[in-house]
């Protein structure tokens, strides 16, 4: 790039931040990220405050800074934009046009419109999703692989999750659709990966014996310490289900080696202090963890709220410090949202569109219905279609492919907008009625998220001796 020195840079699109002593400069469009020094820090507030004109926010320090370190950090910014690693420019923004005819990767099955559980924040209505409490018949769940491998084009790779409710009380069908599935899938020439999402509680010794020996993936939810899950993961009879979930989890990883899984956890305005929750985690042997924050109504009492993010922020940070320290000491465990990769992130149409709800991905209900995912089942507004049915309502479908991030006001000119792709469009819709208007307090704990992610990429690159104090990662 030949530097122009009374160019405007596009300032806009770089997001610099401190933690602890460190502060660092994302540049959005390339993905470099620098440590950089209090004198480059405040050139690039007074960029922001210039239009982002260099030479005029250099003149406007001349009075803090000596010539000298003005110059140095000058030059080292003009050698930055140079090798195209700061203030560079969106190249995909008036370029980018979603696929004609969207393929499909993944589906999930809601094998069971029933629980076992009377969780108290459960978006599915203790499992019924708002309606009847029913299990998915085998031959509705034979159609939807079908479906799956018809509609996946020449796309190898495919996935399918078991969902509900609690998809564990349908274990039968699920056994005979995995069969079904891969039978289906290897004389297509594809791969079928398997997913299943539980609340633990029905893992008996076949169950998990079952789910080692086929290898599928399985996602466990526990909330963290005792007294937290227990006040909202309630059996009917209101007794908590902490012990027996612990219990099973325990066992099923023990058969597994502790891998191939996720503890998933949630957090509520009960438990505001959520980095206790993690560390209980932790020293229970859980090594892959996750803990999301609720997204609930208005009106109740554990929904978090807009004057909760501070707290929050001091939570998250606390958590990356105690996920360094663990690393450091040859102790390390994977919290989901630090899991940052800045050198091979997600390919561009993912960094764009998400989790392709309502295009790429589907849900399936018992009643063979189709759902852009999980979390929009019994919107009716929102159904694709049912499995029946010849053709999709194509208008909706399109609707959701073109809600990536240029089409969204607020996305298109955010930070955050390669590493969160949108945010989550069922939020989004449950929040604002508009997939299209992100939720703001759920964007705002997702920055927070990744400024703690990218500052662990930078202390574990300064730990490995990068000698110069401005890098692109």
């Amino acid at each position: 790039m030949t530097v122009n020195y009374d160019q405007i840079y596009p300032i806009e699109d770089t997001h610099k931040f401190q933690i602890d002593e460190t502060k660092i400069l994302l540049d959005v469009n390339s993905g470099s990220v620098h440590v950089i020094d209090e004198v480059v820090w405040d050139i690039h507030e007074a960029m922001l405050n210039n239009g982002g004109h260099l030479e005029d926010a250099i003149n406007s320090l001349k009075d803090r800074y000596d010539s000298q370190k003005l110059l140095s950090a000058r030059n080292e910014i003009l050698n930055l934009i140079e090798q195209e690693t700061l203030f560079t420019y969106d190249e995909y923004r008036d370029r980018y046009i979603p696929p004609e005819k969207p393929v499909l990767k993944s589906l999930c099955l809601n094998v069971s419109h029933d629980c076992n559980l009377r969780c108290k924040y459960c978006f599915a209505s203790s499992g019924d999703f708002g309606g009847q409490r029913l299990l998915m018949p085998e031959e509705t769940g034979k159609r939807a692989i079908d479906f799956l491998m018809e509609h996946s084009g020449s796309r190898k790779h495919c996935e399918i999750d078991f969902f509900g409710g609690e998809p564990l009380m349908n274990i039968h069908v699920v056994k005979s659709l995995v069969a079904y599935g891969r039978k289906q899938a290897e004389e297509r020439g594809k791969a079928l990966k398997f997913t299943i999402t539980t609340n633990g509680v029905g893992l008996n010794k076949e169950i998990k014996d079952y789910l080692a020996r086929e290898n599928i993936s399985v996602v466990l939810s526990l909330d963290g310490r005792r007294e937290i899950h227990d006040r909202v993961r309630k059996f009917p009879s209101g007794r908590g289900s902490y012990d027996v979930v612990n219990t099973n989890i325990k066992a099923l990883l023990k058969l597994r080696n502790n891998d191939n899984y996720y503890i998933r956890g949630t957090y509520t305005g009960y438990n505001k202090d959520f980095y206790q929750d993690a560390v209980h985690m932790v020293n229970e042997g859980y090594k892959i963890i996750s803990l999301e924050p609720v997204v609930a109504l208005e009106g109740e009492d554990y929904r978090l709220r807009e004057e909760d993010i501070p707290q929050l922020r001091e939570e998250y940070l606390k958590l990356a410090q105690f996920y360094q320290r663990r690393k450091r000491e040859g102790r390390p465990f994977t919290f989901f949202h630090f899991n940052l990769d800045l050198n091979h992130g997600p390919c561009l149409p993912k960094r764009l569109t998400g989790c392709g709800a309502g295009h790429e991905y589907m849900v399936v209900t018992p009643e063979g219905d189709l759902y852009p995912c999980h979390q929009f089942v019994g919107r009716e507004d929102y159904k694709l279609g049912n499995l029946d049915s010849i053709e999709l309502n194509e208008k909706l479908r399109k609707h959701f492919q073109n809600a990536h991030i240029y089409n969204k006001p607020q996305c298109c000119k955010c930070w955050a907008r390669f590493f969160c792709s949108g945010g989550c469009h069922a939020n989004a819709e449950a929040e604002n009625h508009d997939i299209y208007q992100p939720y703001q307090l759920g964007c705002k704990l997702q920055k927070i998220r990744l400024e703690c992610a990218i500052w662990l990429q930078v202390k574990e690159a300064l730990d490995e001796q990068c000698p110069a104090p401005t890098y692109a990662i």
